[in-house]
């Protein structure tokens, strides 16, 4: 299980796009891949088809490791940790301040 969830604001800091930020758009728990916007842009070469009547070259965002990511909490990475909330339930919290997110 990933402690990174779709739609967190995620830094990268290893590989060809270290320091870059997005938003995480999908979650690949089996794999432990996560696709980011704008991250690991690669060019991919398509046939025509209804949706794309011409084909060609699309650019699109490719997986990444999410070892590779790290959580972005008031401008700065963190660690991800849990703790148990008043309501019973398991929240995530900010390992660098200790808040909720």
């Amino acid at each position: 299980m990933s402690k990174i969830k779709k739609g967190d604001l995620v830094r990268v800091i290893a590989g060809k796009d270290k320091d870059k930020e997005g938003k995480v758009t999908s979650i690949d728990t089996k794999n432990n891949k996560a696709i980011v916007e704008g991250i690991n842009m690669v060019s991919k070469h398509t046939k025509a088809n209804a949706k794309n009547p011409n084909g060609g070259i699309i650019n699109m965002e490719a997986p990444i490791d999410i070892s590779n990511l790290m959580y972005v909490h008031e401008g700065k990475t963190t660690r991800i940790g849990y703790k148990v909330g008043e309501d019973g339930k398991k929240v995530r919290i900010a390992k660098s301040t200790g808040k909720e997110i």
